[in-house]
């Protein structure tokens, strides 16, 4: 899969120590990854949950931290939308959290 936003992976690596290993383990797997659908991306990691808008929210660390990130299948891509812990993830909507924090025209605070 291409990861558009690669650099946003980095960005949170960086200043969640934590959840670095995994994220990037996360990052090397699914780039390796050709993914069809959101039953493929289940088989290959179960705990991940699969939201509207062809998003799916992964755990990292242990579901300590969750990721959501959009997919475009057909073109074998995907955009990293939300990074947060397992509080921060509970202020937003998985199916409308945009990277720049905005929820609804809202920006989340």
């Amino acid at each position: 899969m291409r990861i558009f936003n690669k650099s946003a992976i980095l960005r949170y690596a960086r200043r969640h120590a934590g959840a670095r290993e995994d994220l990037l383990a996360w990052h090397a797997e699914t780039e390796k990854a050709v993914w069809g659908s959101p039953s493929e991306i289940k088989r290959q990691f179960p705990n991940a949950s699969v939201v509207a808008n062809n998003r799916v929210v992964f755990n990292i660390c242990g579901n300590r931290y969750r990721l959501i990130v959009s997919f475009a299948y057909r073109h074998k891509a995907c955009y990293v939308k939300f990074f947060g812990s397992h509080a921060e993830y509970d202020r937003v909507d998985a199916a409308t959290v945009d990277h720049t924090g905005v929820i609804h025209g809202k920006a989340n605070r």
